[in-house]
């Protein structure tokens, strides 16, 4: 499989294994929490979950990404990259301390939320920089290889991180304590990647000193000029603006069906009991785990096959026609088998469209494009939940949302076709001469 032979190859630069570590204790960790927050907002015994409360702690878990994502770049290109990846999970750390106590002392949920959305944004810090830290322990002729292996592995192990949390919450409890004690040990555990952190030289990872370069506080300021800009280039590169359209689609009809799959388990197909309810949503991430990795191995294969401008609109409706067969019956074996067949198609069409705006995109205009992109990743799921909030019932079993996403996926690789396809030659065609 490419996949290992990749690994393999990258894992034989030191610096490179160094800054692996860095990212895959880090995302263990980011499993832990994520569970953690996820059970304290949607499966705690003392509350009762409605689909506004799933929206709202969808927004906590995601809108960071969306709104500091823009702004996150102006500064790791000017601090030391290492010296983020060492403070930053202190600083993390200390916030998940207190995120913690409020937990344990049953304040308020928007304290809790607020404490999280701060856990988050530093987060958001640490990932950009591991992801700018990379061409710098990588050499060119691997940096590929590399950015096929680190978000893969990256993702299976805050799946695994979120089994631990699981296995965790049962020896724990699933009060309020049991929460506590995992945010604390999800703390410890991030801090532990400051100490790979450190064995790497101050300078290693960047960012090269450019005295030409604007001061943090003029770049913040040209920011939204230049995501502005990076719109504009975008929109002249038909195929990678449609993959991203694509990939948005894919993002709220799958925030639609995660606000579902909650409300199902926890109060249609289990009566109530949170943690029968948590069990079910677990082999349904389980299952969606299964679907991420299986399209790192088929995408590959597929779009050599068929084109990334034919394999797209597959994999949108297929997820269409199969989330109509899968969920409209609304029996609990369907969902888990949803999930894979969901994380096949979204991991696809996220694979396709990070090809496609690293390959039609002009370099100088990379970064700001995928600030759009995350924008667009995490907020239109966030956007989906609000949506859920309004339609979905206190139990879930939702005709209209089913349909809503079965019809959705098709339409949306219907369009993705019209854009994409080849657009025929107006120009006469020579006749030959008599």
């Amino acid at each position: 499989m490419s996949f290992v032979a990749d690994l393999r190859v990258v894992l034989r630069g030191r610096d490179f294994r160094r800054l692996f570590g860095t990212r895959l204790i880090s995302q263990f960790s980011d499993g832990i929490f994520q569970f953690g927050v996820t059970g304290f907002a949607f499966f705690s015994p003392e509350n009762q979950t409605t689909a506004l409360q799933v929206a709202t702690g969808l927004a906590v878990l995601l809108l960071p990404y969306s709104v500091l994502g823009p702004f996150v770049g102006v500064f790791i290109d000017r601090w030391s990259r290492r010296q983020i990846l060492m403070v930053a999970p202190f600083v993390r750390g200390v916030l998940l301390l207190l995120a913690a106590g409020l937990v344990a002392a049953d304040v308020p949920d928007p304290a809790f939320y607020a404490a999280a959305l701060a856990v988050l944004g530093v987060n958001r810090f640490f990932l950009a920089a591991l992801g700018a830290s990379l061409p710098h322990v990588v050499p060119t002729d691997r940096l590929m290889a590399a950015n096929a292996v680190t978000p893969t592995s990256g993702t299976v192990v805050t799946f695994v991180g979120a089994g631990v949390g699981f296995l965790l919450r049962e020896v724990f409890g699933s009060g309020d304590i049991g929460v506590a004690l995992l945010l604390v040990i999800s703390g410890v555990v991030f801090g532990l990647s400051a100490l790979v952190a450190r064995t790497m030289g101050r300078d290693l990872l960047g960012p090269e000193a450019d005295p030409d370069r604007p001061q943090a506080r003029e770049a913040v300021r040209h920011v939204l000029g230049g995501l502005v800009d990076g719109a504009k280039h975008l929109v002249r590169h038909r195929t990678a603006v449609a993959t991203m359209g694509a990939m948005a689609a894919h993002r709220f009809f799958y925030g639609m069906a995660t606000a579902l799959g909650i409300l199902l388990y926890r109060y249609y197909f289990t009566d109530g009991d949170p943690d029968a309810a948590l069990r079910g949503v677990g082999l349904v991430v389980a299952t969606s785990g299964v679907g991420y990795f299986m399209a790192v191995i088929i995408t590959p294969y597929a779009t050599e096959r068929f084109t990334i401008e034919r394999w797209v609109p597959i994999a949108l409706s297929a997820a269409g026609v199969l989330t109509a067969v899968l969920v409209l019956p609304f029996q609990e074996w369907g969902l888990p088998v949803a999930g894979f067949v969901l994380g096949v198609a979204g991991q696809s069409v996220k694979i396709c469209a990070d090809t496609t705006v690293q390959r039609d995109v002009e370099d100088i205009y990379l970064g700001r494009a995928f600030s759009i992109y995350d924008m667009l990743f995490n907020g239109m799921y966030v956007l989906a939940a609000a949506l859920s909030a309004m339609i979905l019932p206190a139990n879930g079993k939702s005709y209209t949302a089913v349909v809503i996403a079965a019809v959705g996926y098709p339409a949306a690789a219907l369009l993705y076709r019209m854009i994409t396809r080849p657009r025929r030659s107006t120009s006469p065609t020579p006749t030959a001469p008599r």
